[in-house]
């Protein structure tokens, strides 16, 4: 009998966060650690778009450690989680059940594969890039002119406070050499020369990356282990890059076809809801290169329009955008159920763990099937 690691709903969330990465969300949203302690073992996560109701009892009939959804729970500000609330009635249920649940939301769809990718995956695109793309993490490049003798302890503190990470490559610098010169006057305290003799030594310039958001703690780390009293040191802030992030995507068709057929496609390919899928535009037209976003899309309804696709699939267009963008000749319009355009996401998320840890880890991931799409029927 194979004997299986404890694995905790923390090793679980590192992986999804290495996929997802948090700095990915938007500034507006809750994504992360709803509810559950991170020393928990867990043997079972189930996946999901809503954590309703119907979900949550499902996660726990099932026996779910981790419940995982794309939309948040507690998305908007709130003051009490009390169980006479829908949503603290949710969190007590979890609670008690020992059910963790975590939120992967605009992380994930801004994420290279993300929340659109699958999408675009389900309907047969090669991706070829984002519709929005999302710049890499802004970088600082440090560099610090220290004594020869000093450059290896200085170093060595800066890559303990996170400088020096290039991808994949920890402890990455460049140095040079040269002469540094300094006249310590007044009240000064050199630890090297004395107060009113000019001081000339060799000195190395110690370059270094960073990310910005550790810029506090790179200089505390650069004044702690510098020999000097007053450090010398330049700052640059990297110009930002575009990358393979960001939301939405655009791919291509391995063969075009007509907007009709595609249409038909699209509704083959996502799961069936009362909303349907609707198209706008020349039935007749020829589609090859597509725009998608998982979710809800108007707000790119203009970028499509610049990006010479021939048509664009998203969720929740409303009358008046869409009418005044094909008023204004963009590529033909798509439109399905929200839920129906981010269901695929749950598959790609289940393949992160797959991946990450196998079945000889004890791990169990399911895709949930309920369909928390909040419309029922229609009728004509």
């Amino acid at each position: 009998m194979t004997e299986h690691r404890v694995l905790r709903v923390s090793d679980v969330i590192a992986e999804l966060e290495h996929a997802y990465p948090p700095a990915l969300a938007e500034s507006w949203d809750s994504v992360g650690l709803v509810c559950g302690d991170p020393a928990d073992p867990v043997t079972k996560v189930l996946f999901a778009v809503d954590p309703t109701a119907e979900v949550v009892d499902e996660a726990i009939e099932w026996g779910a450690e981790l419940l995982v959804t794309h939309h948040p729970l507690l998305l908007r500000g709130v003051d009490t989680v009390g169980a006479h609330t829908p949503k603290g009635a949710l969190i007590h249920k979890l609670v008690r059940a020992g059910c963790a649940l975590f939120t992967a939301h605009t992380n994930a769809d801004s994420a290279d594969p993300g929340v659109s990718d699958a999408l675009a995956a389900a309907l047969g695109l090669e991706v070829t890039g984002p519709i929005d793309p999302k710049s890499d993490e802004p970088l600082d490049k440090w560099a610090v002119m220290v004594p020869r003798d000093d450059a290896a302890h200085v170093r060595s503190a800066l890559f303990a406070a996170g400088a020096g990470r290039v991808g994949n490559y920890e402890q990455c610098s460049w140095s040079t050499g040269g002469f540094g010169q300094f006249l310590p006057v007044g009240e000064a305290n050199p630890a090297i020369g004395t107060v009113g003799e000019l001081e000339q030594l060799p000195e190395d310039r110690v370059e270094v990356v960073a990310s910005r958001r550790s810029r506090s703690a790179i200089l505390a780390a650069l004044r702690a282990a510098h020999p000097y009293e007053e450090p010398a040191f330049d700052l640059f802030e990297i110009a930002a890059l575009p990358s393979s992030r960001g939301l939405g995507r655009v791919g291509v068709l391995e063969e075009p076809v007509s907007l009709r057929d595609f249409t038909e496609r699209v509704a083959r390919a996502l799961p069936t809801t009362t909303w349907g899928v609707r198209a706008a535009g020349d039935p007749d037209r020829m589609v090859s290169t597509v725009a998608v976003c998982g979710g809800a899309g108007d707000s790119f309804l203009d970028r499509v329009g610049t990006l010479r696709v021939d048509a664009y699939v998203t969720a929740d267009l409303r009358h008046h955008p869409a009418d005044e963008h094909m008023r204004a000749g963009g590529p033909a319009l798509i439109d399905v159920a929200h839920w129906a355009s981010e269901f695929p996401w749950c598959g790609q998320a289940k393949g992160v763990l797959d991946g990450a840890f196998g079945e000889a880890a004890g791990l169990t991931v399911r895709v949930c099937e309920i369909r928390t799409d909040p419309w029922s029927h229609s009728a004509r």
